[in-house]
């Protein structure tokens, strides 16, 4: 930075005010040459100090700018951070009206779902009920139509029982009418003619012991001595008739007559049949066949089932005795000698076969070991074991030892008998061990290697 000139031109140059700060000198008005004229000779100034006031002045003036362009950066930074802010507050303002609007939207399509799906129940539910109202309608129509039916069907029964019964009785009057004549005439006595009643004492009779049976029946009671008795009349007076008209008449009126006797009460017995079987249930001979039929065929079918069921249980015990008999060979051949001592333990026992338990005997006894165990399957098991491990450590089955542990075995010389003049300590020379196998070595220091690794693990745990 580089001074201002104190004068320009020989005049004395007036410094510019910066805001508070005066000029330290003041601006000659008057010409040189007049000042020189009327006053005394002045001494000159000090361009240094005038230079170092300049100096002074210009870095107030830098720092007053500096200063001003500190402040006017400031308050453009604090007016853009202001405008961030006012954006990001806008920005933040416009993102939570949308996750709100995206939450009320939600929030408006769960209540849309929940209001269609208690719509969707409330028109389940009463599609339900008015499916239950109208099943149950259906049946209380059905029930009242089968009522109504079972009425109509109760009605009808009863107005052809009570029709059946009226033509049975007519029928039996009719036919009493019929046969009356040739009895009175079989009766006929000038002498006794009170005789002539005995016909209406045999059909009457027959009539009066019917309705007997009736009330029997009606009641619950024994009602065949009734109706047998009706049955021996009726006989009686078919026999008159049919005696009578031969003798009198002619054929066709006996046995006319003599059928109406009979026919009369054994239609209305048979009427009185029917209702009798019909208040104790009696199936008809149609239900009888058809239960006959069914009891057969299902005695039929039971005596099928019991067959196959026989033949099942034969097949299973031939098929368990051939295969006992395969396993009872198979052991012979493979295991004389178990065999053998097993047969001998049976005998002692008391028992037919080799059972189970007798086999595990004789097998401990024989091999020493329990069925599934031998010598042979240990060492092949350890055998299998030795592999396992090889290939689990990437070496060589040649290289493992059979051993279980392959340090069992001293490796020192053995210590010498000969007596020694006093007790010499121990001192070991180089060669004077048989060295380890590098293998062992190997299995060593990978055994250390994962101790100390387990040990660690279990450490930080």
């Amino acid at each position: 930075m580089t001074t201002s000139p104190p004068q320009v031109n020989g005049h004395p140059r007036t410094l510019p005010v910066l805001g508070e700060w005066q000029a330290i000198t003041k601006a000659i008005e008057q010409p040189v040459a007049a000042e020189t004229a009327n006053t005394p000779a002045e001494p000159k100034p000090d361009l240094i100090a005038e230079a170092e006031a300049e100096a002074i002045r210009a870095r107030a003036f830098a720092e007053a700018e500096a200063r001003r362009k500190a402040a006017e950066a400031e308050a453009e930074a604090v007016r853009i951070k202001a405008e961030g802010e006012a954006k990001a507050a806008e920005v933040k303002a416009v993102e939570e009206a949308r996750k709100l609007k995206l939450a009320n939207d939600k929030a408006q399509a769960r209540a849309i779902e929940e209001q269609a799906a208690r719509d969707a129940r409330i028109a389940k539910l009463n599609r339900q009920r008015s499916e239950e109202e109208r099943a149950a309608r259906e049946a209380d129509e059905g029930a009242a139509v089968q009522e109504r039916a079972d009425a109509l069907k109760a009605q009808e029964i009863d107005a052809a029982e009570e029709q059946w019964r009226k033509y049975a009785l007519s029928f039996y009057v009719v036919c009493s009418v019929v046969a009356l004549p040739v009895q009175i005439a079989a009766f006929y006595n000038p002498d006794a003619i009170w005789l002539m009643a005995a016909p209406v004492m045999l059909e009457g009779g027959a009539w009066v012991v019917l309705k007997g049976a009736r009330a029997a029946a009606a009641s619950n009671r024994p009602h065949w001595h009734y109706r047998l008795i009706a049955w021996v009349l009726a006989f009686i007076a078919a026999g008159i008739n049919l005696w009578h008209g031969l003798h009198a008449f002619d054929p066709a009126t006996a046995i006319g007559t003599a059928f109406a006797s009979i026919a009369g009460p054994g239609v209305y017995d048979l009427h009185e049949h029917g209702k009798i079987r019909k208040r104790d249930g009696v199936p008809t001979r149609r239900e009888r066949r058809a239960a006959k039929k069914t009891a057969k065929r299902a005695a039929e079918e039971k005596a099928a089932a019991e067959l196959f069921e026989a033949e099942r249980q034969a097949h299973l015990e031939n098929a368990a005795r051939d295969a006992a008999s395969k396993l009872d060979a198979d052991r012979k051949q493979m295991f004389p000698k178990v065999h053998a001592h097993a047969l001998k333990l049976a005998a002692d026992l008391g028992e037919t076969a080799i059972t189970p338990a007798i086999w595990k005997q004789a097998k401990l006894d024989v091999d020493g070991a329990a069925p599934g165990e031998s010598d042979e399957i240990l060492r092949m098991r350890n055998r299998a074991a030795a592999k396992v491990e090889a290939a689990r450590l990437n070496k060589p089955v040649s290289t493992l030892s059979k051993t279980t542990n392959a340090q069992r075995a001293a490796h020192l010389p053995p210590a010498s008998t000969k007596p020694r003049p006093k007790p010499i300590p121990p001192r070991r020379t180089r060669g004077d061990s048989t060295p380890f196998h590098p293998a062992a070595k190997r299995l060593a220091a990978d055994t250390a290697r994962r101790s100390v690794t387990a040990r660690i693990t279990t450490e930080e745990n």
